[in-house]
């Protein structure tokens, strides 16, 4: 299988994620050693530097621990530098390990590799070009009943569930990843078929 030619930066939690992306991509690809990234000043100045030159690709675990080490790097590293990839919530244990994650959610390491690349295709110049049209916004969110009501949480993490994205995102983490995935057809489609 060719693997994908990615002019930007991927960053990981772990050194098996890592493993794993550089046998499908080209990419330069970053480990921030889990939460090892909170302590580590050299790390966050060379990712803040790249952010300077190129966007990063933020590929971190669906569970607990990948949203709180991306949320981080949304704290130092500027929104527009950041392209938020997200691997969808499956169920499982990696292959290398005793016992499934506290979660019990596979990381970016256990998920199967043509999903990997499924994800990371539109960043890639093999990729295809994603379908334009009418972006998904924050208004189309409240009349759908997504934010600014007291369901609202409840009717998210349903839609997320639907997209195969991780529950736990906020309300704008989904929606750029909406924007970033899917058509305003298809986020709509969804949408009524909750």
């Amino acid at each position: 299988m060719e693997r994908l030619h990615i002019e930007y930066p991927i960053i990981v939690e772990g050194r098996y994620d890592k493993i794993k992306l550089s046998s499908l991509t080209d990419a330069t690809v970053i480990a921030t050693d889990g939460f090892g990234i909170f302590n580590a000043g050299e790390k966050r100045a060379l990712l803040r530097r790249i952010a300077g030159e190129k966007k990063l690709i933020v590929l971190t675990d669906s569970d607990g621990a990948g949203l709180v080490i991306r949320n981080h790097l949304r704290g130092i590293i500027p929104a527009d530098r950041l392209i938020n990839v997200y691997v969808p919530p499956v169920r499982g244990k990696e292959k290398r390990k005793k016992s499934p994650s506290k979660e019990g959610l596979l990381g970016v390491e256990g998920v199967e590799a043509e999903l990997l690349r499924k994800l990371l295709l539109p960043f890639s110049e093999n990729g295809e070009a994603k379908p334009c049209g009418r972006a998904v916004t924050k208004q189309d969110f409240y009349e759908d009943g997504l934010s600014g009501q007291t369901d609202s949480a409840a009717k998210r993490a349903a839609l997320a569930k639907r997209l195969g994205l991780p529950a736990n995102m906020s309300s704008n983490a989904l929606l750029e990843a909406i924007n970033l995935i899917y058509t305003y057809e298809q986020y709509k489609e969804n949408v009524n078929n909750g």
